[in-house]
Order: structure tokens, then C-alpha cells, then sequence
């Protein structure tokens, strides 16, 4: 299946940075697109994550920033049709699991599984191990397996690069200060309209009372640091 990647892209204004939870985004993204209900910032691009290589992502990213990760929406490959093992193998490289995959919670339920794979050139086993890693997330809802929706349609993938030191997953970089950036006039903020709207209670179930005072007054799907 061909998949557009071409889509409009996006530029946050400085300050901001789309940073969400693992909870956000299992809950929020990745059930709404299994659900094909639409998103009030469209931020993840849908491609064909197994068919790129590791380096080629970073452009292929609808939110065009600065930070060190980026989201994409994928389908997997089934190695053997409706069979469990996926075909991870790029032109150039695969992607390789690592660890356990775990779980994510919300309160002490688990709606969604973490995958971590990494990168590597060559072919397997003899593949050379780079610093790129990817959390891949699939979702887990009673509800919607009791109403027959298929869950693993598609899974959400985070790409960043590991380095040697600081945070291991990248979330905590901030974005490289451009200056010549402040003054582009083409640079896409959430319109005023958005922001001001906040949160919407019963949005799919996903905000309650105390989910609220867990999230950005800006909006819910948007965490933001002011550096």
C-alpha cells in the first residue's frame, strides 16, 4: 500500500516542543488514528517506517523542528501473512529488538506495549549497530477488541538518536537555538483559537479530573518549554 508522505508540513513557533507521554501517545494518537478520528494538530506523518532508512527519517517528519526525535504512524509487515513476526529489514539495514518490550499504564492498566529496536546497517546477524534507536508503541484497549476494531493496524513509532551522554531517550534535548528562525514569517503557530479552546472533557474518554491537571494549559497535546 502506497502511503503519501508528502503531506503539508508544520514549524512550531520558538519555545515550543511537542514532547508527549508514552500515555499520550498510545491513548491519545494512536487510538484516534486506529479509529480513524481526526487530530486537532496533525503532527505525526503516516509512511512506511520499514522501508526507510534510519537517516532519511528526520525529513520524512511532518513537525519540522530542531529536536533530536521525531513521530511517524506506520503499518507493519507481516514476514507470513497474518503471522506474528514482522519484516523490519530496510535497503540497507534492519531494525533490531532489544530488551523487553514494556508495558505503558495508565494508573495501573495497561493500554499500550513499548518495543525498542536499534538500528543497523548490513544484514542480519552480522549487522554493524549505529546510534539510532526507535520506540515502537501498539495499543491495547479492551473496549475497542470487544468491538472488533483491530489494533494493531497500525503502531506509532519515536525515532531519536542515542549519544553517548546525557538522556538515554533524547526527550529532555532541547532544541538547537537558531536565531535567523524567530524572524521567518512562513513559521506555523497553533492559531489563537486553538489554544484558547484548552481541553475538552470526555474527548474519546482520554481527559478526566486528575488526567487534567496533568496537562499543558496551552493544550493537551502540545508540552511546552521556554528556554
Amino acid at each position: 500500500m502506497a502511503i503519501d508522505s508528502s503531506s503539508s508540513s508544520t514549524s512550531l513557533a520558538p519555545g515550543f516542543r511537542f514532547h508527549p507521554t508514552d500515555e499520550e501517545l498510545v491513548r491519545y494518537y494512536l487510538r484516534r488514528k486506529i479509529c480513524g478520528k481526526p487530530f486537532r494538530f496533525d503532527a505525526i506523518s503516516e509512511i512506511d517506517i520499514y522501508k526507510a532508512e534510519a537517516w532519511d527519517l528526520p525529513g520524512k517528519s511532518r513537525l519540522k523542528t530542531r529536536d533530536l526525535e521525531w513521530y511517524f504512524f506506520s503499518m507493519l509487515d507481516k514476514k507470513y501473512g497474518n503471522g506474528s513476526k514482522t519484516n523490519r529489514a530496510t535497503g540497507r539495514g534492519y531494525w533490531k529488538t532489544t530488551g523487553k518490550d514494556r508495558a505503558v499504564y495508565h494508573r495501573s492498566q495497561i493500554v499500550g506495549m513499548k518495543k525498542t529496536l536499534v538500528y543497523h546497517i548490513g544484514r542480519a546477524p552480522r549487522g554493524e549497530r549505529t546510534n539510532w534507536v526507535m520506540h515502537e508503541y501498539r495499543l491495547i484497549d479492551e473496549e475497542l477488541a470487544k468491538a472488533g476494531i483491530v489494533q494493531d493496524s497500525f503502531v506509532l513509532c519515536r525515532v531519536f538518536q542515542k549519544s553517548g551522554s546525557g538522556p538515554k531517550n533524547g526527550e529532555k534535548y532541547g532544541a538547537p537555538f537558531v536565531e535567523e528562525e524567530w524572524e521567518n514569517d512562513e513559521l506555523e503557530t497553533i492559531p489563537k483559537e486553538e489554544a484558547a479552546e484548552g481541553v475538552v472533557v470526555g474527548d474519546d474518554d482520554y481527559l478526566d479530573g486528575i488526567d487534567l491537571e496533568q496537562v499543558c494549559a496551552f493544550s493537551h497535546f502540545t508540552n511546552v518549554y521556554m528556554y
